[in-house]
């Protein structure tokens, strides 16, 4: 196995940190070095220096991307954290039918990971909205900043065991069998999402509208305080008035330099 020196380490983090906001601590030195070991091996690295100047040389921004797809944790399932999805469609919904204007809905799921935040809300959509739904401009944005990832998420196939949580209404409503052991997601609620990469870290948010419902949980638990406030800052700037914020259970938002106002547990709400 190739050692990774301290100082190997603190350049390598600093620079994920500076261009994707993950920090790195250095508990993670052993998983980093670990999640690496294949492509150091790959590309013929003998050590963590040559692997950097090859990703830093690297100009079709491939080396890159698999640095970001080994060292991302991209953990999540169907029906993760459920109370979100009740108030989404008890509460939220509701109120946005009423209020958005020319039933253009948009959402943006800012943490896509491998599509089953973004295919619940697809389907959680096609549930309240009914036969009402052809007339709602109601596409989802799914971004994340692993190809892999995102990948899998546009593929929309899910094994037995990953679909159990889901209500046997939409196991029936929204899936099809792919094969023996997996199910694919139906091509219209697969059709309802777009999925693009996208770094949480870019200075501008190149979006033309703003959205009514952010979702992005899980994420900030590994950006610093700094890092996070100022995400959090973009996510205000880029909500509609009366907008929500989903955030993960584990994670908080500086009440005392935002205008978000909170709601409950991990849901805040722009005034």
């Amino acid at each position: 196995m190739v050692e990774i020196t301290e100082k190997e380490f603190k350049q390598l983090t600093e620079y994920v940190k500076k261009n994707y906001g993950i920090n790195l601590k250095a508990e993670k030195k052993i998983l980093v070095m670990g999640r690496l070991q294949s492509v150091l091996l790959e590309k013929g690295c003998n050590s963590f220096t040559e692997y950097f100047e090859y990703v830093l040389g690297d100009k079709t921004g491939q080396a890159v991307i698999t640095l970001i797809d080994k060292i991302s944790t991209n953990h999540t399932f169907f029906m993760r954290e459920s109370g979100h999805f009740d108030f989404l469609k008890e509460q939220v919904l509701p109120g946005l039918k009423e209020s958005v204007h020319e039933k253009d809905l948009r959402i943006w799921c800012a943490a896509a990971s491998t599509g089953e935040e973004a295919y619940t809300l697809a389907m959680i959509l096609d549930e309240y909205l009914g036969p009402e739904k052809l007339w709602w401009d109601k596409k989802i944005l799914a971004t994340d900043i692993s190809q892999s990832a995102l990948e899998a998420a546009m593929s929309g196939i899910y094994s037995d065991e990953r679909i159990n949580p889901l209500p046997s209404r939409w196991k029936e409503n929204y899936f099809r069998r792919y094969d023996g052991k997996n199910w694919i997601v139906e091509e219209r609620i697969r059709n309802e999402i777009i999925f693009r990469k996208f770094n949480l870290m870019e200075q501008v948010f190149p979006f033309k509208k703003k959205f009514h419902v952010i979702f992005c949980r899980n994420v900030m638990i590994y950006f610093d305080n700094e890092t996070r406030d100022l995400l959090v800052d973009k996510f205000y700037d880029r909500l509609e008035s009366g907008g929500y914020l989903f955030i993960g259970h584990s994670e908080t938002v500086n009440r005392a330099r935002t205008g978000f106002q909170y709601v409950m547990p991990a849901v805040y709400r722009k005034n």
